[in-house]
């Protein structure tokens, strides 16, 4: 485990100005890109009473924490083009920016895991017609949520940060390679795990239902016609949550591995870095679209709920399109 407080003069030779742009300028742009749809989400989801459901406030949740994340993003990449060896030193600056940007990923991830389940409710306990989520019982999880990304990514301005002291990250400095390790491994896992078992489970489930249906003759296509929606968009869900989760996963893997002092690193090293950065963008970013952009349909699909429970499937399965 690296230990290498004052391995280093105080400056280093990683970045050029004409780097630091190509890299900072494109992640400046996706995290305004990435503000402004999620701006637009919760906007419309507050101002419009007929999206105040659980599942749309469920999506306002998650946009919240995308807009936090790409917010926090925009600070960090601004830091890092006014002084771009301030990332690879690490000073106090830096807990701040990097303590808000932590939390807004595992609220993001928290969100997603919340959707998830919400959706496998709404499917299989909805057509039961056992259960239904309340709006009560969504606020409240979502602030246990919230509750849980702010006590874990405040833990370095808590105390749990490596300035000045030995463990520190060659990459993220000045957090600790064990913090990362501990809130990185285990969230990445849970965000690319839970998910693809929550919505295998539910176009299983949808797939039970069309074999059923079949064999009364009745409402086939209906139900074909929900499973491939379920089944097309929780791909989409779960390569995105992959492609933007596992550089970050790798990123620290290699942080654990390497023993130099960070100015010894090779160049390519913090481009990566920096990469993974924009792939968390970019979740954020997709997140409103694949959830929130057919959000006409949603709404529809909600005024159908009170037709017969025929036509119930095709309505909750538009609700992950």
């Amino acid at each position: 485990m690296p230990e290498y407080p004052d391995c280093f003069n105080g400056t280093t030779d990683v970045w050029n100005r004409q780097l630091a742009l190509s890299l900072g300028v494109p992640q400046l742009a996706n995290t305004i890109l990435s503000m402004a749809f999620n701006s637009a989400v919760i906007v419309t989801v507050l101002l419009s009473k007929a999206l105040h459901k659980p599942i749309f406030i469920l999506f306002c949740n998650l946009a919240i924490s995308d807009l936090l994340s790409s917010s926090s993003s925009f600070w960090i990449t601004t830091l890092f083009l006014l002084d771009p060896e301030s990332t690879v030193l690490g000073y106090k600056g830096l807990l701040v920016p990097y303590a808000f940007y932590t939390m807004s990923i595992l609220a993001t991830i928290y969100n997603l895991v919340v959707i998830g389940i919400e959706r496998y409710l709404a499917v299989t306990e909805c057509l039961r017609m056992r259960y239904r989520v309340t709006r009560n019982q969504t606020l409240g999880t979502a602030l246990v949520a919230w509750l849980f990304a702010f006590s874990l990514g405040f833990m370095p301005l808590m105390g749990w940060n490596c300035l000045g002291k030995a463990n520190i990250s060659a990459l993220y400095s000045p957090l600790c390679i064990d913090y990362l390790i501990f809130i990185t491994i285990p969230h990445c896992a849970v965000a690319l795990i839970l998910p693809l078992f929550t919505y295998t489970n539910i176009i299983g489930f949808l797939r039970k239902q069309t074999v059923a249906m079949v064999a009364l003759g009745q409402a086939q296509a209906t139900y074909k016609l929900a499973e491939i929606q379920v089944a097309r968009t929780s791909v989409f869900i779960w390569l995105l949550a992959m492609l933007s989760y596992t550089p970050i996963f790798i990123g620290v893997l290699l942080d654990l591995a390497y023993e130099d002092c960070p100015g010894d690193l090779s160049r390519g090293v913090y481009v990566f870095r920096n990469l993974t950065a924009m792939m968390i963008t970019l979740n954020s970013l997709g997140n409103p679209i694949i959830y929130t952009l057919k959000i006409k349909k949603l709404r529809r699909g909600l005024k159908s709920l009170k037709n017969p429970s025929t036509n119930r499937i095709h309505v909750l399965a538009v609700g992950h399109r």
